[in-house]
């Protein structure tokens, strides 16, 4: 069985002290070790953003790719080699910006990936401008009147975009988060966990004091998570009270379960040998 010392690495840490970003980073590990999942049969992908560098420090197989692209990349994967369990981690506005237009559609897909996004709610990388979870009125480098828009939410948006699994976490609670990863990456399909990530160095409003006086659990409040007009009640509160916690969840065909052609097929031991498509050519001629 894997333990927290095989997931170690050698790298240095380099997240600000204090960092939400190291509560996510714990429960992810600490979730892989109650799954009883091998190294060799997780691969981790990550974006652009302080979030990126969790390929530096969990010991499995790891694809750090472009900004906004994690989840075409670990689809990608996903579809090469069914048999792997596929964790993409992206940053708010990693995920929500640039990556938006990907994000609805992977719920539509439900390819059987966890998506999970470490939301801070500002630029943390680079310095503290406002991104898209960004509250209105918030002071940045970009928006030093405040910001104008309201901010986007992403658990409302993933449910009416048909998300077979949709929560949201709270890194100042790591075991309830590590719960969450567990339950998501347990599901068949595509889940989404959004995490409220305190940024200690550049997000002066949304701090773990903040978060702690306002979220709450919603399996301690009786919310059924098969019913989603409930889910999206839960999922448009916001103010002194936050629910953190599995909003929806349903089994329904995966992505791969549709492709009748590869179904039951183990893709990665197929032959790999040249296949001549000189027929096929003519029959286009």
């Amino acid at each position: 069985m894997v333990t927290l010392d095989d997931l170690k690495t050698p790298k240095t840490n380099t997240w600000c002290p204090g960092c939400g970003n190291f509560g996510i980073l714990m429960a992810f590990k600490k979730a892989l070790i109650e799954l009883g999942l091998q190294r060799e049969d997780v691969v981790l992908v990550s974006g652009i953003g302080c979030h990126g560098k969790m390929v530096n420090y969990v010991n499995i197989n790891g694809f750090h790719g472009i900004h906004g692209r994690v989840i075409p990349a670990a689809q990608g994967i996903k579809l090469a080699n069914p048999d792997l369990t596929v964790v993409g981690f992206a940053g708010d506005a990693d995920q929500y910006n640039e990556g938006w237009g990907h994000f609805a559609h992977a719920m539509r897909t439900n390819m059987d990936m966890t998506l999970i996004v470490h939301d801070n709610m500002v630029l943390g990388l680079t310095t503290g401008q406002a991104t898209s979870t960004s509250q209105q009125g918030f002071k940045s480098k970009s928006t030093p009147y405040g910001v104008i828009p309201p901010m986007l939410n992403p658990v409302a948006h993933a449910l009416i975009s048909n998300g077979s699994f949709v929560a949201r976490g709270f890194s100042g609670d790591m075991f309830h988060l590590k719960s969450l990863m567990v339950e998501a990456i347990r599901h068949r399909g595509f889940a989404v966990i959004d995490v409220f990530q305190p940024c200690v160095s550049f997000n002066y409003l949304n701090t773990y004091d903040w978060f702690t006086q306002r979220v709450y659990k919603l399996e301690e409040q009786g919310h059924d998570p098969t019913d989603k007009q409930q889910a999206l009640q839960k999922a448009l509160e916001w103010g002194d009270r936050i629910p953190i916690g599995i909003f929806y969840k349903e089994e329904r065909p995966t992505y791969h379960d549709s492709l009748p052609h590869v179904k039951g097929l183990d893709l990665p031991k197929l032959s790999s040998k040249p296949v001549d498509v000189t027929a096929s050519m003519k029959e286009m001629m």
